[in-house]
């Protein structure tokens, strides 16, 4: 199977995109909502947490596991690949949403232009005056991961960074159309526009659904939000590695798993999902 791990449901938006464009697969969706949200963690924590899910999706028979938590994959995904992967599950990969953020931002190559024509997406164009902006949780921006992943592509673009503590608790409480959330959105956005940015990456995964408050304030700058790419480059993924692919279940089969079955995770989980979703709940 495929897992899908987030802090929360944020990665629904994810996971979403994935199963719209890449039905065939049998997927596990996870939801660390017990312990959300993992942006004012520590590092060390946040490494704890998401080994633990990765090492519970492996067992549940995941070949492949995408972090679709920003904070996860800028503070945990590298320790587990290069350290705890090769020792416990030499043969299974975990994949982040960051590399292929940057390259969508900075430098999109061939195939996912294809890629995003066929799924109907606008064309990608590359920033054009060098000054990409950054949102994301506190341990996204703190660890410096998307400075680092888009200097090593081009370390002529200057990245400017904003810290949004506020954002994800605000949308996990399903307060995403609340209009103080306005007010709060100017403030965090207002440093990035004076810096005149033409791009902004949306570094987290429950920002595409508060996207279109986003655009309302940021105007013609362009947006990067992480649902629209992550499902072709898995598909990418998988082609030029075959030997993980046909171990896939192809049945299409869906399983929605979180650590805290409120009656608010079916209920948001199916507005982030856009269906009806039934979850279980499980302990890490």
């Amino acid at each position: 199977m495929i897992g899908v791990f987030d802090s929360g449901f944020g990665g629904l938006t994810i996971f979403r995109e994935l199963v719209n464009q890449l039905p065939k697969y049998d997927y596990i969706y996870l939801g660390d909502s017990a312990r959300a949200p993992y942006g004012n963690r520590s590092r060390e924590l946040i490494f704890e947490f998401t080994r633990q899910a990765v090492d519970f999706l492996f067992k549940q028979g995941c070949e492949i596991i995408i972090l679709a938590c920003n904070t996860a994959s800028s503070e945990a995904l590298r320790r587990i690949q290069q350290e705890w992967l090769p020792k416990n599950y030499p043969q299974r990969r975990v994949l982040g949403v960051i590399r292929p953020t940057v390259e969508e931002a900075v430098h999109p190559v061939k195939l996912l232009l294809r890629s995003s024509r066929k799924a109907g997406f606008n064309g990608v164009k590359v920033t054009k005056n060098n000054k990409i902006g950054v949102i994301g949780t506190e341990g996204t921006v703190s660890s410096e991961a998307y400075i680092r992943e888009i200097k090593n592509l081009n370390p002529k673009i200057r990245v400017f960074q904003q810290a949004c503590p506020l954002l994800v608790p605000i949308i996990e409480a399903g307060e995403h159309n609340w209009k103080g959330l306005d007010l709060i959105l100017k403030t965090y956005l207002k440093p990035l526009l004076a810096k005149k940015i033409d791009t902004l990456i949306l570094g987290c995964t429950h920002y595409p659904i508060i996207k279109n408050k986003i655009k309302k304030i940021t105007g013609k700058i362009r947006l990067v939000s992480q649902e629209e790419i992550i499902g072709p480059k898995l598909a990418d993924y998988l082609k030029r590695h075959p030997e993980i692919e046909k171990r896939l279940g192809q049945s299409g089969k869906r399983i929605f798993l979180t650590t805290d079955l409120t009656d608010k995770f079916p209920k948001l989980g199916s507005q982030f999902f856009g269906k009806k979703i039934s979850p279980i709940r499980i302990q890490l």
